[in-house]
């Protein structure tokens, strides 16, 4: 089927969505990529154009369709080789998306951390991906992409240098500096509501392998960090990352997806590290106090309400300064099942929440549309279905880092 685009940005008119169109708009004008934004609203789309600050550069097509309408949502998604979606929380918006992706043959990334249903989805349409070619890649931004190419590039040293894979990797999250999406909060909220009401929804969010293709597999891991910890690797102590949940369930599924590359025994986790001493377990007690009060008081509908009123709305995002665009570093610490030890870095160039998360999705998209990747249809992670592809380009245009860390 003939496509009028290449790239099609599905909610350019929330904040995340913006920063993914002016990623696209200061790095692939047209025609090097043809690309178009999408939203619903014709004068809001307008203000993204604005944002966009596109000088004599030609402007990318305005399209305009409705979540909730499903023939102008397919009559977008047939006009795109790739659909971006940053429409969320994606189980309130998302799922009559992906389900036309997979009948129409389109390829779609989006950037959510919503366990529960990305689970539905893969369940409902994979066997219609496979048969239409769609390649459906959940987890394109902060969510899960330091952490699965980081894991993905680890792995390739330990090949290289070791011959063999590390049987653990741990993620250890150094320094970040920069805020959360309105977009983000909604989608954590939405997770405990849906888990307050059915256990179901608990049992499987309590699964350290409920993304595996076969959710009932039995490795290794269980539950994710919950308290403080001390690393005897970094020698510092810890406190829980509250990203862990989603991070560790798509590295595993890369790991199922890849024939156990990793190995059938591989186990993952992740961890935020505060510092040595009475300071850094001071830290991660704070750190760890924080996110259990926020748990408590986000099981109640009065709780989220209370929380909303210190948290970015939906469609809103942390203040965005030029000057001062955040950053990341993650330290991977992989060990072999003989015990040899190797190290690697990961250094993001912005705010994790919006201008790294945007760069990410956008060449998650790109790659998809332009490089030459195996992947046939299904459900994806951005390591199983991109590869090497993503990884050069996350480094060439994303700002990311990937390095070998000696011992």
């Amino acid at each position: 089927m003939a496509r009028n685009y290449e790239v099609v940005v599905w909610g350019a008119t929330g904040f995340t969505g913006k920063w993914v169109a002016k990623h696209l708009a200061d790095h692939y004008p047209q025609p090097e990529l043809a690309w178009a934004i999408a939203g619903r609203n014709q004068s809001k789309l307008a203000d993204t154009l604005a944002f966009l600050d596109l000088g004599e550069a030609k402007p990318p097509a305005q399209l305009l369709a409705d979540s909730n309408n499903e023939s102008s949502l397919r009559e977008l998604v047939k006009q795109t080789k790739v659909i971006i979606s940053t429409v969320g929380p994606y189980a309130y918006y998302g799922s009559l998306l992906v389900q036309l992706c997979a009948e129409e043959g389109t390829d779609y990334v989006d950037l959510t951390g919503e366990v529960p249903w990305m689970r539905e989805m893969i369940d409902a349409y994979q066997a219609k991906a496979q048969s239409s070619g769609a390649r459906i890649v959940h987890s394109c931004g902060f969510d899960s992409i330091p952490s699965d190419m980081g894991c993905y590039y680890l792995q390739q040293q330990a090949f290289k240098e070791l011959s063999q894979a590390a049987q653990t990797v741990k993620y250890h999250l150094l320094k970040t500096k920069g805020g959360a999406s309105g977009g983000t909060i909604a989608s954590m909220m939405n997770i405990i509501e849906l888990a307050v009401k059915d256990k179901n929804i608990r049992r499987l969010l309590a699964n350290a392998y409920s993304l595996n293709p076969d959710p009932s597999f039995k490795g290794p891991d269980a539950r994710d960090q919950a308290k403080v910890e001390y690393s005897e690797d970094l020698k510092k102590w810890t406190a829980p990352f509250v990203m862990a949940g989603i991070n560790t369930r798509i590295v595993r599924r890369s790991n199922a997806l890849m024939g156990f590359r990793y190995g059938d025994d591989f186990s993952y986790s992740e961890t935020m590290v505060t510092g040595a001493g009475s300071k850094g377990y001071l830290s991660a007690k704070s750190i760890s106090g924080a996110i259990k009060s926020m748990m408590v008081t986000s099981i109640t509908g009065v709780g989220r309400k209370f929380l909303g009123l210190f948290l970015p709305a939906q469609g809103e995002g942390p203040k965005v300064d030029p000057q001062d665009p955040g950053f990341y570093n993650i330290l991977f610490v992989g060990k072999t099942a003989a015990g040899d030890i190797i190290k690697t870095h990961l250094h993001g160039d912005a705010d994790p929440g919006y201008g790294s998360t945007s760069k990410m999705l956008a060449e998650s998209a790109i790659c998809l549309a332009q490089d030459k990747i195996p992947t046939k249809g299904g459900f994806w992670t951005p390591s199983s279905a991109m590869g090497d592809a993503l990884l050069a380009r996350l480094q060439d245009k994303a700002g990311l880092t990937f390095s070998r860390v000696d011992v």
